[in-house]
């Protein structure tokens, strides 16, 4: 009778999850459905191509934005894997089109340890945790930057995240914990015990810090 409930569990957490992944999947699909992409770049490349003379930052901020989109629209499967290199790349676009947009106010150092070519990462998570950064913590500072570092120590890939305190992340704003919350477990949902994700406040620092700690060694699964 145990085991029959025990299997029956088992069943019923296996079917919960393949209903979680199919709706998640249906919300991508319907999402990229809205947009012809052929007609949403073709419009971006003509304005591209208009600004490149008369504004030449705007065209930069353009490019950028376009390349982050067409990525974006790609990568959106909900449990696939890409080339972190990929991810990489987006964020350099991410950090860029920030500083465009704040006149190169941006203080940010971006770090990359370690030989990284053929480890894989779930898309747009990380560009999610930088966009995070620029929208709720304070990455203006003229001496005190903040910092995206990706390092592979052997078989485990190490992710952290430090900026000064935002207003809403002092505050504990609810879009952010929403967030933090959304990618924490869709980590989970793919690793399984294989990562940790920790978010925490340094009072005497003023800083908030996010950490990502995967196992390299384990192969998710779609």
């Amino acid at each position: 009778m145990i085991e029959e409930l025990k299997r029956k569990s088992l069943l019923d957490q296996i079917e919960r999850h393949s209903l979680e992944n199919s709706l998640i999947q249906t919300q991508n699909n319907y999402l990229r459905s809205q947009i012809n992409p052929h007609f949403l770049f073709n419009t971006l490349n003509f304005i591209y191509n208009d600004a490149r003379k008369k504004a030449p930052i705007a065209a930069d901020a353009i490019m950028n934005l376009s390349e982050m989109m067409r990525y974006a629209l790609k990568r959106s499967e909900a449990l696939d894997v890409v080339p972190i290199t990929d991810e990489v790349a987006q964020i350099e676009h991410l950090i860029q089109l920030h500083k465009l947009r704040t006149k190169n106010s941006v203080n940010l150092e971006f770090l990359v340890e370690g030989d990284l070519m053929g480890v894989r990462f779930p898309p747009l998570i990380l560009l999610t945790l930088v966009e995070n950064m620029f929208k709720h913590g304070n990455t203006l500072h003229p001496t005190q930057p903040a910092l995206i570092n990706l390092k592979r120590n052997q078989n485990i890939l190490e992710i952290k995240f430090c900026n000064l305190i935002g207003a809403t992340q002092q505050d504990n704003n609810n879009n952010h914990k929403v967030g933090v919350i959304n990618t924490k477990s869709r980590l989970e949902n793919i690793y399984k015990s294989h990562c940790t994700f920790n978010c925490f406040i340094d009072q005497l620092k003023n800083t908030y810090t996010t950490e990502i700690s995967v196992d390299l060694d384990f192969t998710p699964k779609k």
